[in-house]
C-alpha cells in the first residue's frame, strides 16, 4: 500500500470537507442578516425585507456561477481585469466546484448587506436589478483585484504594491472585500433614495423609527456571530497538518474576542452616551467587532484582537450618530456604519497591530500604507459603482415606492402577503 499517497488524500479529504463545512456556516449568516433586518424594521415591511434576502443568495449563486467566479478568478490583464474562466485557483488540488460554493456565500454576504439600508422604501423591482449588478460585476472586479490575484495582492516583484510599498494588501477574510463593499453600496444606496417619510422633523431632527422586533434581531446577532466562525477560520481553507490546527485556532479566538470587546465597548461608550446600556447598539457593537477582525484575524494577536473589537464597538456608535444626523442618511439597521466604517477601520488597523508586519510591532509605516491604500482604492471603487447603479435605476424607473405604499408597508402592495397575520 503507498501510504504516502494514502495520508496526502486523508489530508486533502479533510481540507475539502472543512471548506465546505465552513461554507455551511456562512450560508447561515443569511437567515441572520434576515433577521437582524426584520427586527430592527416595522412590522408592514418584514415580508420585503425576508424576500430580499431569498434573492440576494438564490439569484446572488446563479449570476456568481454564471458570470461573477469567471470575473473574480480569472487570470488577470490591465490592471487586474480578468479573462472568463482562466482560474487561477486550478494550482490548487481542492475541488473547484466546492471553491465556487465557498466562494458564493462570500458573495451573497457582500450583496445582502445593502437590504437593510434601503429598507422600507425602495421598489422590489430595482432591488433585483442592483442585486444582478453586485453579484456579475461589483464584487466580483475588487475581489479579482484581491483574493483572485489581482494588483492589490500581486506578490510578484514588479507588482504595482511591491514597487510602491514593498508589501501587499492583506485582507484575510473580507473587512473590505466584503464588508465594506457592501456597506460603502449601502451608504450611497441610502443617500439616493432619501430617508423614510417621518424620519427627520422639518427643522431637520432625527426622529427613532423603532424597529418591531429586537428579539429576532438579537437571534439574527447571535446566528451571525455562529456563522462568523466559518467565515473567518474557514478561510484558511485547509484543515489538516499542524500548521493549519494552530491558524484555525488562532483565527477563532481573535474573532470570538473581538466580537466580545465590541459588545462590551459599545454598551459602556452607549450608556455613557445616552444615559442607557442600548441593546440594539450592543448588538451592532457585536457585529461591527466581527467586521473589524476579519481582515487580520490570522495576523494579530489575541490581545490586538480585542483592541481591534473595542475600536470597533466605540467607532461605530459616533459612526451611526454622524450618518445619521450630520450625514441625514437613514440608514435604519445601521449597515454603513457597522460594515462600511469597520470593515475599513479593522483594514488598516491591522497595518498597525499585525505582529510581524505592524507598524506598532517596530516593522514601518509600508504595510500600514498598504493596508489604507487598498481598502480606500476599494471603497472608492465600491461607493462609486453604487452611486452609477442607483443613480442610473433612479433615473431610468425610480428606486422609490409611492408615499401611500410606503406608509401602508411594502408587504401587501409589493408581494401580496404579509409576515403577520392579526
Amino acid at each position: 500500500m503507498d501510504t504516502t499517497y494514502t495520508i496526502t488524500d486523508l489530508a486533502l479529504s479533510l481540507d475539502t470537507v472543512w471548506m465546505l463545512l465552513a461554507a455551511m456556516l456562512v450560508f447561515f449568516m443569511q437567515p441572520g442578516f434576515a433577521l437582524v433586518e426584520a427586527g430592527f424594521t416595522r412590522t408592514k415591511n418584514t415580508a420585503n425585507i425576508l424576500m430580499k434576502n431569498l434573492l440576494d443568495f438564490s439569484l446572488g449563486s446563479l449570476l456568481f456561477w454564471a458570470i461573477g467566479f469567471g470575473i473574480m478568478f480569472g487570470s488577470g490583464g490591465f490592471m487586474g481585469m480578468p479573462h472568463l474562466f482562466n482560474f487561477r485557483f486550478l494550482d490548487s488540488e481542492l475541488p473547484i466546484e466546492g471553491f465556487l460554493v465557498f466562494q458564493t456565500v462570500f458573495c451573497a454576504t457582500a450583496s445582502t448587506i445593502v437590504s437593510g439600508a434601503m429598507a422600507e422604501r425602495t421598489k422590489f423591482s430595482m432591488y433585483i436589478a442592483y442585486s444582478i449588478l453586485i453579484s456579475a460585476l461589483i464584487y466580483p472586479i475588487s475581489g479579482h483585484w484581491t483574493w483572485g490575484g489581482g494588483w492589490l495582492m500581486n506578490e510578484e516583484e514588479t507588482g504595482f504594491m511591491m514597487n510602491t510599498f514593498g508589501t501587499v494588501f492583506h485582507d484575510f477574510a473580507g473587512s473590505t472585500i466584503v464588508h465594506s463593499v457592501g456597506g460603502w453600496v449601502a451608504l450611497v444606496g441610502a443617500a439616493i433614495i432619501s430617508p423614510r417619510i417621518g424620519k427627520y422633523s422639518k427643522d431637520g431632527k432625527s426622529r427613532a423609527i423603532p424597529g418591531h422586533n429586537l428579539t429576532i434581531a438579537a437571534l439574527g446577532v447571535f446566528i451571525l456571530w455562529f456563522g462568523w466562525f466559518g467565515f473567518n477560520p474557514g478561510s484558511q481553507l485547509a484543515a489538516s497538518g499542524e500548521e493549519n490546527r494552530v491558524a484555525i485556532s488562532h483565527v477563532f479566538l481573535t474573532t470570538n474576542l473581538s466580537a466580545c470587546a465590541g459588545g462590551v465597548f459599545s454598551l459602556i461608550t452607549a450608556w455613557i452616551r445616552y444615559k442607557k446600556p442600548s441593546l440594539s447598539l450592543s448588538l451592532n457593537g457585536v457585529l461591527a467587532g466581527l467586521v473589524g477582525i476579519t481582515a487580520g484575524c490570522d495576523l494579530v494577536s489575541p490581545v490586538g484582537a480585542a483592541l481591534i473589537g473595542a475600536i470597533s464597538g466605540v467607532v461605530m456608535i459616533f459612526a451611526v450618530d454622524f450618518i445619521d444626523k450630520v450625514l441625514k442618511i437613514d440608514d435604519p439597521v445601521g449597515a454603513s456604519a457597522v460594515h462600511g466604517v469597520c470593515g475599513f477601520l479593522g483594514t488598516i488597523l491591522t497595518g498597525l497591530l499585525a505582529l510581524e508586519e505592524g507598524w506598532m510591532y517596530g516593522a514601518g509605516p509600508n504595510f500600514f500604507l498598504a493596508q489604507l491604500f487598498g481598502t480606500t482604492v476599494i471603497g472608492c471603487w465600491a461607493a462609486g459603482m453604487g452611486f452609477v447603479v442607483f443613480k442610473g435605476l433612479d433615473i431610468v424607473h425610480g428606486l422609490r415606492v409611492p408615499a401611500r405604499v410606503e406608509e401602508e408597508g411594502l408587504d401587501i402592495y409589493e408581494h401580496g402577503e404579509t409576515a403577520y397575520n392579526n
